[in-house]
């Protein structure tokens, strides 16, 4: 027993892997794919992919919204666990990281249900606002640039329907957010985004320790 979150140790956390994710063939493929690239650490976890598709069947999701899509994998994991008149909101600036997601999309059967827009994502989530869509969307995930957390969740926020969830994450940073002399851009904007969470009482929160950290926050 124990009384906070257990450390996970390399083969703690390996076992947990072995006993608990079922990872489909081509998740893995794209998985082992990104693993080749210089940027790979952007890569979620496998188990939080798999986290984040339980959650919207629970929610019954038919409509998210991602921000920050880099090769695809958590679009494809939230595609596959949608029914087949769901939708993704996709929004990233890469053409080619996202050229690596088209294809796994398009192989796994799911491409039609993502609709992938390059272009600056308050550009996207503000229009999807001006086009009358506010409270329509039932689940977001938030996995970009950390400067603009904010701005992504408020237009998140206002776009997701009451009950409906929004996932953050990288929320514990690599554990640079409890480190002093880590005063970059970035750090700074998380520990910012976090404390304002906290304190934001149009939604009930819990900060997952999966992966790199995952902030789940739903809508009252």
């Amino acid at each position: 027993m124990s009384n906070k979150s257990i450390n996970l140790t390399e083969q703690l956390h390996a076992y947990l892997l072995y006993v608990s994710l079922r990872e489909p063939d081509i998740l893995k493929a794209l998985r082992g794919e990104t693993s080749s690239l210089p940027t790979a650490n952007m890569q979620i976890a496998p188990e939080q992919g798999q986290l984040m598709a339980l959650l919207v069947q629970l929610i019954g999701a038919r409509k998210t919204i991602e921000v920050g899509v880099y090769t695809g994998y958590s679009a494809l994991a939230v595609a596959m666990a949608l029914p087949d008149n769901g939708q993704i909101i996709a929004c990233d600036i890469s053409e080619e990281y996202t050229s690596v997601a088209r294809r796994y999309w398009l192989e796994a059967g799911v491409s039609q249900k993502i609709d992938l827009h390059l272009a600056p994502a308050t550009e996207t989530l503000g229009r999807l606002i001006d086009d009358g869509l506010a409270s329509t969307f039932d689940f977001a995930f938030i996995d970009a640039d950390k400067e603009n957390y904010k701005a992504y969740f408020e237009c998140c926020f206002q776009l997701i329907r009451s009950g409906g969830l929004i996932a953050v994450d990288n929320v514990l940073w690599d554990g640079a957010v409890i480190d002093a002399q880590k005063q970059d851009v970035d750090t700074q904007a998380i520990r910012a985004f976090n404390e304002y969470l906290l304190a934001d009482s149009r939604v009930d929160i819990s900060m997952v320790p999966i992966a790199d950290g995952l902030t789940l926050a739903r809508k009252k």
